[in-house]
C-alpha cells in the first residue's frame, strides 16, 4: 500500500493586506492563569467491567479504607473482591479568579484493569494542586461516550475509548489561588509569540489610545502596563485595554517540513536568492528472463537453463529551473509544480538551497 503524503504551501494573495489583533489575541497577563488539578478516586456502580480486585492492590486498599471511614470494619482476614469498583485518576483545570463554591469540569481516567466506566459515579474525591493542598472536590455520575463489548469466545468490539469519562461541572472549587491583578500600580503584559516589533508596536498602540507614558517594553515577549489601583477601575481599564487593536509584525520565514506525513509548510516570507536548481529521477530498471536450452533429438545434450538481464536505464527530463533574485513563494511554487517534484523532491531541493545559502528562510523539521 502507497503512503498518502500531503504537500501544504500557505500562500498569502496580497503581500500588502494589514491585519490588525487585538491585544487580549496576542498576550497574556502575569499571574492571570489557569492552575492544574489532580486527585485520586474510586468509580462505583460498574456492571461488572470494573477492576479485578485481587488482596493487596490499590484499588482493594481503597475500598477497604473507604468502607472503614463509613464504619464497616472489614477483617484482615476477609478479601475485598467486587468488580463493580474502578480505581481512576482524576484531573481538572482551574480557571483564573476561581471562587470558593464554583463549579469545573473534570475528566476520569481508570488506571486499573477496568474495561469500561459506563454507568459508574465518582465517590467524592479531594483535587490537590502542585503545592499539595486541595482546591477542590470532585463527584458525580460519569458521561462516556466510549463503548466495549466482548463475547464468550473471546472476540471483543471497542468504539472510542470507554475507560474515560467527563463530569460536567463535577468539582467544586474550595479553595482560590492567589493572584497579583489588584496588586501595585503595574502589570505586565506577555506576549504568546515573543517578537520585537510586535512588542514595540503594542506599547505604542496602547500609549496613543491610553496617554503617553502609559506603558514601555520590557523585552521582545514583555510589556509593562500603568494601572489604576482601584480594583474595580482596574476591570474596566482591562476591558479597554485588551480590545485595542494592533498590526502583528510579520512572522519569519520558515519552512516547516513533517518527516513522517510529509507535509511541506512554507509562509509567505521565504525568499530565494539566484540559484539553479537541477534535480532528475534516474531509474534503472532489471528485468530477468530465464531462456530453456533444448539439445537436438538423440542427442548428448542436456536441457539447461540460462538467464538473460535487459537493463532499461530511464532519467526524466525537465527537471531544471532558475531562481531569479527575490523570487516570493508563489514562484517557488509554480516552478517546482512545473517540474513535476513531489514532496519528499521538493524537501531535498529546498534542503539543497539552505546549504548553498540560496534559500533565506529556517528550515524546521516536525
Amino acid at each position: 500500500m502507497k503512503k498518502l503524503i500531503t504537500t501544504v504551501f500557505l500562500l498569502t494573495l496580497s503581500c500588502t493586506t494589514v491585519y490588525a489583533e487585538r491585544i487580549k489575541d496576542l498576550a497574556s497577563i502575569t499571574g492571570v492563569r489557569s492552575n492544574q488539578l489532580v486527585g485520586y478516586g474510586v468509580v462505583v456502580g460498574l456492571n461488572g467491567t470494573g477492576d479485578k480486585v485481587k488482596s493487596g492492590d490499590f484499588t482493594s486498599q481503597s475500598l477497604r479504607s473507604m468502607l472503614s471511614q463509613m464504619g464497616v470494619k472489614i477483617p484482615s482476614t476477609v478479601q475485598v473482591k467486587s468488580k463493580n469498583v474502578a480505581a481512576v485518576i482524576i484531573h481538572a483545570t482551574l480557571p483564573p479568579f476561581a471562587s470558593p463554591g464554583q463549579q469545573i469540569d473534570v475528566t476520569v481516567n481508570a488506571i486499573g484493569e477496568a474495561s469500561s466506566l459506563r454507568g459508574g459515579s465518582l465517590l467524592m474525591s479531594p483535587l490537590k494542586g502542585a503545592d499539595g493542598q486541595i482546591y477542590g472536590i470532585a463527584q458525580g455520575n460519569l458521561v462516556v461516550g466510549g463503548l466495549s463489548a466482548s463475547g464468550n469466545d473471546g472476540s471483543k468490539v471497542s468504539v472510542n475509548i470507554p475507560t474515560v469519562g467527563n463530569i460536567p461541572n463535577g468539582a467544586t472549587v474550595e479553595r482560590s489561588v492567589y493572584s497579583p491583578f489588584n496588586e501595585g500600580n503595574s502589570l505586565t503584559l506577555n506576549l504568546h509569540t515573543y517578537d520585537f516589533t510586535t512588542a514595540n508596536r503594542l506599547s505604542m498602540s496602547i500609549n496613543k489610545a491610553i496617554g503617553p507614558q502609559t506603558s514601555h517594553t520590557v523585552n521582545g515577549g514583555s510589556i509593562k502596563v500603568n494601572m489604576p489601583r482601584d480594583p474595580a477601575q482596574r476591570v474596566a481599564f482591562m476591558s479597554l485595554l485588551e480590545n485595542l487593536e494592533v498590526q502583528p509584525a510579520q512572522t519569519a520565514a520558515r519552512i516547516i517540513i513533517n518527516s513522517r506525513t510529509g507535509t511541506v509548510v512554507i509562509n509567505n516570507q521565504v525568499n530565494v536568492r539566484p540559484a539553479a536548481v537541477s534535480h532528475g529521477n534516474l531509474t534503472v530498471t532489471i528485468n530477468e528472463n530465464l531462456n530453456v536450452s533444448q539439445p537436438g533429438a538423440f542427442s548428448d545434450g542436456e536441457t539447461v537453463v540460462t538467464p538473460e538481464s535487459d537493463i532499461t536505464v530511464t532519467e526524466e527530463d525537465k527537471r531544471m529551473f532558475v531562481f531569479n533574485p527575490g523570487v516570493s513563494l508563489d514562484e517557488i511554487v509554480r516552478a517546482v509544480n512545473q517540474v513535476g517534484a513531489g514532496p519528499s523532491d521538493l524537501v531535498a531541493i529546498l534542503e539543497a538551497l539552505k546549504g548553498a545559502g540560496a534559500l533565506s528562510a529556517e528550515l524546521i523539521v516536525i
